[in-house]
Order: structure tokens, then sequence, then C-alpha cells
């Protein structure tokens, strides 16, 4: 006995694959991955986007999300792909998806999907810190003992448990800021700027801040602000991490 099938036509084939940025800020930080994907779904029918859906009894609108960002951080550079029926220009389709989005959840660019692989040139991405109540001075030496450490050992617990790791191998550059800000604040906050290479176990800014407790006793009074500023393909020359839509902006269109 064969396998059941869905009554009707088969869904539309996806004709057109388009990437796009987006931001979470300000409140909309605390927004988890899930009901992210709930308000870019009521987004995409605001938006009447002709999406291609995925087949059997539970079709779903084809959509690819990368390297989300925990809940609780901010980010200027997350993404994901849609596969659509008919061709849009990016341009107008990133003005009416940002349209149908909250404010802090804002679509900031978007381009026609032109080369594969668009995940695996996600490979890190720049964090920055700001920690309140700790002075530039004390982050400094904080940044210091870190980066000598051959391992720094942390803990973070997981669904099956305590778990240790390494959080120094895939920190590829650390350094203490001062902050942009005039006034008597501006000697009582320090802003982190970090690169992290996206490894396995995944090293997550909070995990930076646990072994720079544990090298040098940093205790930030109050929770560190955290914000991605970037994600993509880390060149090991410059030690940047670059776009990773510039090369389907760069690619001959087929």
């Amino acid at each position: 006995m064969g396998k059941r099938q869905p009554e009707g036509p088969p869904p539309a084939p996806a004709v057109q694959r388009i990437r796009l940025r987006y931001t979470k800020r300000g409140r909309l930080r605390f927004t988890s991955h899930r009901d992210f994907q709930r308000a870019f779904e009521r987004a995409l029918r605001r938006a009447e986007v002709p999406m291609a859906y995925s087949a059997g009894f539970t079709p779903h609108p084809k959509v690819s999300y990368a390297n989300a960002a925990p809940t609780g951080t901010g980010s200027e550079a997350e993404y994901l792909e849609i596969a659509l029926t008919r061709h849009r220009d990016p341009a107008v389709l990133r003005e009416l998806l940002d349209d149908s989005l909250p404010d802090g959840l804002d679509i900031v660019d978007a381009v026609e999907a032109r080369t594969p692989g668009l995940a695996d040139r996600l490979t890190a991405s720049v964090w920055e810190l700001r920690l309140d109540g700790v002075a530039v001075e004390e982050a400094g030496t904080a940044v210091a003992a870190f980066l000598a450490a051959e391992t720094v050992e942390v803990e973070r617990r997981t669904k099956n448990g305590l778990r240790t790791f390494d959080a120094r191998g895939a920190v590829a550059a650390l350094e203490a800021l001062s902050p942009q800000v005039d006034g008597p604040q501006a000697g009582r906050c320090a802003i982190l700027r970090l690169v992290v290479r996206h490894v396995t176990p995944a090293v997550r800014p909070d995990d930076v801040l646990s072994g720079l407790r544990a090298v040098a006793d940093l205790a930030p009074p109050v929770p560190a602000a955290v914000t991605r500023l970037a994600q993509g393909l880390f060149d090991e020359e410059s030690g940047t991490v670059t776009d990773p839509l510039a090369v389907d902006r760069e690619a001959v269109p087929a």
C-alpha cells in the first residue's frame, strides 16, 4: 500500500530567491527566534509576497534562517532567504516587508540570490558589549589577561546538563574601548569589541564574559548590553568580517 498523497495540484515551483538582512533593535532584542518567525510570516502575508511553499499535508512558506542571534541580544546583521513563485524587485520587496514589520525588526537590505551557500559565508560575527559600571582600564586589563591565555575554560548549562569548553580559541579579536559619549558616566562604562569565529560548540558573547570573569574577576554590576554589529566571512589576513551579500550583488545575473 503506497503512501497517502495530498489532494490537489502540487505547489508552484520557486523561480527566484531573495536574501534579506534584518535587525533586532531596542525592546525587540528580547524577541525569540520563534516570535520573529511568526512576525515575519505575518509580514509576508500583509505584503502579499508570492511565496513558494513546501509540499505535503502541512505546506509552509520556504524561508531559510541562518545563525540567528540569541534572545536578549540586539543585532544589526541577521540573515534569511525566501523563495518566490514570481519575480520581484528586491528593493521594492524590502520596503514592503519593512513596512509590515514592527519598528525594531527592520529589513535593511535585500539582494537576489545569485550564488549558493549563504550559510557557508557566515563564519564569524562582530559583537559589541556595553559594560556599564566598569572602567575602561579595568576592562582593558581583563582583556589582556584573556588574550594572553592559551585556553579559557567556561561552563554553560545546556539541556544535557553542565558543559565545559574553551572560550578562547574562537576569539579572533577582543579590545576594550571608551564609549562615544561625554560626561561623568563616560568613565564608568567600557565597550568591548569582539570578533568571534562560528565554531562548534558555539562561543557566545556571554561565554566570553564568563571567561573574563574566570581570568581577571571582571564582573559588571549590571548585565551587559550585547549587539551583533556584523556577521559574514572572516578574512584571516585583515581580521575583518566581510558582507555576505556582496557576492550576490557582484555576480552576473543568469
